[in-house]
């Protein structure tokens, strides 16, 4: 059996343009997820993880809709593996059923994480810029840390702080150092 699966990011995006290529492809299950690819919680996926056995081919129409780091590709593929399940990705014509698809896969994995570090250092790198520039200050902090050391100061421990804070009680802790 052909199997499809098909993401988007955020529910504002529309599945419509990975169904019908999927469809054309001729998937005749496809499984779809809203939600993003670093999410562990993805139904869809668990679902079609469940539901394909030896001899079916799960197909998606780009890779980063099925994985988004090389290890969580790579586990995937394993699990896949494991059942006799074949891949295909369509826009990088990668199939795990010949040994060119294999190695395909493989230079296309190790060149999207090489890119996602890139594009990580580049972002750590402006923030340090910024910072330095005096336009970045970080987020504010969510805990009013005056109120907190008033409160220890008065005597009460650390689970009435949290509870008085609405706060964890190990945030407390942890801003009171130790």
């Amino acid at each position: 059996m052909i199997v499809g699966y098909a993401r988007v990011s955020t529910t504002g995006q529309s599945l419509a343009v990975q169904q019908d290529e999927l469809a054309k492809h001729g998937c005749e299950r496809i499984f779809e997820d809203k939600a993003t690819g670093t999410n562990r919680d993805r139904p869809g996926l668990n679902e079609m993880l469940g539901f394909v056995r030896e001899g079916d081919v799960v197909v998606v129409s780009r890779l980063d809709r099925f994985a988004r780091s090389l290890s969580d590709l790579f586990q995937l593929l394993d699990l896949l593996n494991e059942k006799d399940v074949a891949f295909q990705c369509l826009h990088q014509s990668i199939d795990t059923g010949t040994s060119t698809g294999k190695l395909t896969l493989a230079i296309l994995g190790a060149v999207a994480e090489f890119e996602n570090d890139l594009r990580r250092e580049r972002q750590r790198d402006g923030f340090a810029k910024a910072k330095a520039g005096g336009t970045y200050k970080g987020r504010k902090p969510s805990i009013d840390i005056a109120m907190l050391r008033e409160l220890r100061d008065a005597g009460m421990g650390p689970s009435a702080i949290a509870k008085q804070m609405g706060i964890n009680r190990q945030s407390v802790y942890r801003l009171m150092g130790g």
